[in-house]
């Protein structure tokens, strides 16, 4: 089951890269699963859920404006990639699967880098222009992290 928790929070990592740790790294502090005696161990710091909250605030805004580029252009795309990888692993890690969940995370992050472009356009095609769609897929994000996490 952890498995499927960390690709699916790997697949949110697609849609939102900080948001996927933020909602991890608060599950793990707030010791909704343990990863303390794990080398993932800094993700439930008390610092740590406030640092990529913070990032996550600023993807949501920035993630509105016109100059933002593609999710599926390399920095973006990597970015997705690494975080799917860390929140997946850090899944993984609270139950002894440490690999399998990075790979899973990994796979995720592709899946909802792309499946989320491809929907978000869709979308916007729909709707007429991009901002509800955006505002549609955040909260697809937050609610999906936040039920993953506290899935775990």
């Amino acid at each position: 089951m952890l498995l499927a928790f960390a690709f699916l929070i790997g697949i949110v990592a697609g849609l939102r890269a900080m948001t996927a740790p933020a909602a991890v790294a608060w599950g793990a502090a707030l010791g909704w699963f343990d990863v303390s005696q794990t080398s993932l161990a800094f993700m439930g710091f008390k610092w740590t859920p406030w640092v990529f909250t913070l990032l996550a605030i600023v993807e949501l805004i920035t993630d509105q404006l016109p100059s933002t580029p593609s999710r599926k252009v390399p920095v973006q795309f990597s970015a997705r990639i690494v975080m799917g990888a860390l929140t997946g692993a850090t899944i993984g890690v609270s139950g002894g699967l440490l690999v399998g969940g990075l790979i899973a995370g990994i796979i995720g992050a592709i899946v909802g880098t792309l499946g989320g472009a491809a929907a978000r356009a869709r979308l916007a095609a729909a709707f007429g222009k991009d901002a509800p769609a955006a505002i549609t897929e955040d909260i697809i994000a937050v609610v999906g992290a936040l039920l993953i996490v506290g899935a775990v």
